[in-house]
């Protein structure tokens, strides 16, 4: 298979035995004529999306003549890609559009909804980080007193759902609190990573 467009890795593996590598890619904006931020030259169907594993920021090239839709799913896999001819990156939150940037709430959220499992089971597991601070309290929206609540009822009953979260906890629109913890990471304002992987 020689010839054909190598992925240069999405991050090291600090993360012991996981993928390296993004599997789907939810798009955020793209460009038919664009110029690659993070390959020099390189030029064509830009693509600028956030990998639904790492939560990172990627950017992709397109296919010649391929459409996208914001918020479309791509597969960006190793092998069998229709859409995407490569992986060319990694962006960092100030490189993307202001559209891209525009969308990333609705499109975080989106990620979360789809992966709710495991943001669920964030929430089922999640300890203490210092003796003064729980991860929980990390989401915005969650304080304390839903600090206590969230543990004495997860001690009771895992959660099965953010439905369930909210109805036993009465926390309001937990996938709109994670996505907007979520966001906070991706550009940079939050000291520690919860959710994005580098």
């Amino acid at each position: 298979m020689s010839g054909a467009p190598q992925d240069p890795p999405q991050g090291h593996s600090a993360d012991h035995g996981q993928r390296k590598y993004e599997e789907y890619a939810y798009v955020l904006d793209y460009t038919p004529r664009g110029k690659s931020n993070t390959v020099r030259g390189r030029e064509g169907v830009i693509v600028q999306a956030i990998g639904e594993e790492r939560l990172t920021m990627l950017e992709l090239l397109g296919v010649q003549n391929s459409t996208f839709d914001v918020g479309e799913r791509l597969y960006i896999g190793r092998e069998g890609r229709n859409k995407i001819v490569s992986v060319l990156g990694r962006l960092d939150y100030n490189d993307v559009s202001q559209s891209a940037k525009n969308e990333l709430p609705a499109i975080v959220e989106k990620v979360v909804l789809a992966n709710e499992k495991r943001f669920v089971d964030y929430v089922n597991m999640s300890q203490p980080i210092t003796p003064r601070i729980h991860a929980l309290e990390l989401i915005p929206g969650i304080g304390k007193t839903y600090m206590m609540t969230i543990i004495k009822e997860r001690e009771k009953k895992k959660f099965e759902s953010f439905a369930d979260l909210q109805a036993r906890v009465g926390l309001r629109e937990p996938a709109k609190l994670v996505a907007k913890r979520i966001i906070e990471e991706i550009m940079g304002q939050a000291r520690m990573n919860l959710f994005v992987r580098k």
